[in-house]
């Protein structure tokens, strides 16, 4: 059996035309949606990041505002630029690329961020009110996650779910949102023993490390779905991710690649919360 493919770049078009139709309606009643992103130092592979999620908002008509900084910049100063984007009310999102520069507390700047305005969904207060359910905003990677399934009927009601790693960009609010659709679920990490004796009965696996081969086929129920959500290069220079790819396809029902899996689907979830943003705005 060949799993089947989740296709992250198919279900984004499906996903950004319906975000392009909404922006064009509150663009025609003078709230047109905003994400302002903020890149300080000079990181290659974080300015690829804004460069594609600037570029997705200028084709789905959104408006964007990209505020680069060298990395010497003054913790004061990257606070001082926040406030100034939480006053402003044709910014509806707000997005500091991390990793930030050693020398500024990322906890403290993604909390100067009012919450209305967190689309990434990293507030405390959005973490927070993940645990009960009542989020402003879902964090764009697991929300997109979480559309997969949706398109796939993966039904996710007393599954068995296993998630590999605990961050709290990916792993733990992925853990949270499995849990609210329902299913029973197991987080594991660098310090769980042995990985394999829980993923070998999981109907779903979200792997989501950045360690390459961190699942393997042998560690893989026959006909379970696996999310790739890792992302790294291989000794020949390859985008890969956390699962042995070519070998668990052949066991899956359901497996997203890397490239083109999860990637497309956390910049579209970033232009939905942008969108619904500036829609509760307009709402008033």
């Amino acid at each position: 059996m060949t799993a089947q493919l989740i296709d992250g770049n198919a279900l984004s078009k499906t996903l950004r035309a319906d975000v392009a139709t909404r922006a064009a309606a509150l663009t025609a009643r003078g709230h047109r949606p905003g994400l302002a992103v903020v890149l300080v130092g000079d990181n290659p592979a974080s300015e690829v990041y804004v460069r594609n999620k600037v570029k997705a908002c200028q084709d789905n008509g959104l408006h964007s505002v990209m505020d680069r900084f060298p990395a010497a910049l003054a913790e004061s100063d990257l606070l001082a630029h926040i406030a100034k984007l939480n006053a402003d009310p044709s910014i509806h999102g707000i997005l500091v690329q991390l990793p930030l520069p050693a020398h500024i507390d990322s906890h403290k700047v993604i909390e100067a961020i009012v919450p209305e305005k967190d689309v990434d969904g990293f507030h405390v207060a959005n973490a927070g009110a993940l645990l009960t359910g009542k989020p402003l905003f879902l964090p764009c990677t697991p929300y997109g996650v979480v559309k997969m399934f949706e398109a796939h009927g993966i039904d996710l009601k007393g599954a068995n779910a296993v998630v590999i790693g605990r961050s709290n960009i990916v792993g733990k609010p992925m853990a949270l949102l499995l849990l609210e659709a329902g299913a029973t679920v197991t987080i594991c990490h660098s310090k769980t023993r042995d990985i394999g004796k829980h993923t070998r009965d999981a109907d779903v696996v979200v792997a989501a490390t950045g360690r390459r081969n961190i699942l393997t086929v042998d560690m893989v129920k026959p006909g379970a779905t696996v999310i790739d959500v890792g992302m790294s290069r291989n000794d020949e220079g390859k985008l890969c991710g956390d699962v042995d790819f070519d070998a668990v396809r052949e066991v899956a029902g359901y497996i997203t690649p890397v490239p083109g899996g999860v990637g497309p689907m956390t910049i579209t979830m970033l232009l939905v919360n942008t969108t619904e943003a500036a829609e509760r705005t307009a709402q008033g």
